[in-house]
């Protein structure tokens, strides 16, 4: 008994412990890599928000595509959300019963100010439609905001008989999609379609995220 208690008591006082110097190392050392690993850290965040939204924006664009095919099947000619008829234009960029040649000069003003269009409450986006309704309680237009909301206006011949919004809450069954982004919003923008016969052109979408419309945005050409 008497071995075994000198025992213990001789590999206790062989235990060194860490001294103080070699402590503040570890901790200089520890908070170095927390440091270095902070910013990986948020652009990764980042890169997840963005990812997130341009899977919002591929799911606006696939209920798009499929109101564009039963629109083509049921009423000849192909329209998107908003559309009262496939030659009306919504938002800001070509003109309703236009021309292809005006339809493609309407592409590509869009295409250039959206290469510019990196701010959230830039002036482009008075040209430009809520996909889900500015005011939408569940993901509203932040205060600044250019965007606007689709109006319908009866034409007489014309299918559409809601105002974009509408249209999309409907295909959504009234579930809206937020941006992942404080500042974010969905908007779109069509440019019309036109002719006849062998001369018919379809229209084309756009739909954006207004935290980066350079950044986060996707196109239905029919």
């Amino acid at each position: 008994m008497k071995q075994t208690l000198k025992r213990i008591i001789r590999n206790v006082k062989s235990i060194n412990g860490n001294s103080l110097a070699e402590f503040a190392t570890t901790t200089a050392l520890m908070a170095t890599l927390a440091a270095t690993a902070a910013p990986k850290l948020s652009e990764m965040s980042e890169g997840t928000k963005a990812e997130k939204s341009m899977n919002e924006i591929d799911k606006i664009l696939t209920q798009a595509r499929n109101f564009y095919q039963d629109t083509a099947n049921n009423e000849g000619r192909g329209r998107f959300p908003g559309q009262d008829k496939f030659d009306v234009a919504v938002g800001g960029y070509g003109t309703t019963r236009s021309t292809q040649a005006i339809a493609l000069t309407a592409q590509s003003d869009l295409l250039t100010a959206l290469g510019a269009w990196n701010v959230w409450d830039g002036d482009e986006g008075a040209k430009w439609r809520s996909v889900f309704g500015v005011s939408n309680s569940a993901a509203p237009q932040d205060a600044g905001g250019k965007v606007i909301d689709d109006t319908y206006v009866a034409c007489g011949t014309c299918p559409g008989t809601n105002a974009g919004h509408t249209d999309w809450l409907t295909l959504f069954a009234d579930n809206t999609l937020a941006s992942k982004y404080q500042d974010g919003h969905f908007a779109y923008a069509v440019i019309p379609g036109g002719g006849s016969g062998k001369s018919a052109f379809p229209p084309v979408m756009y739909v954006v995220d207004v935290e980066n419309a350079s950044d986060f945005n996707n196109v239905i050409e029919p």
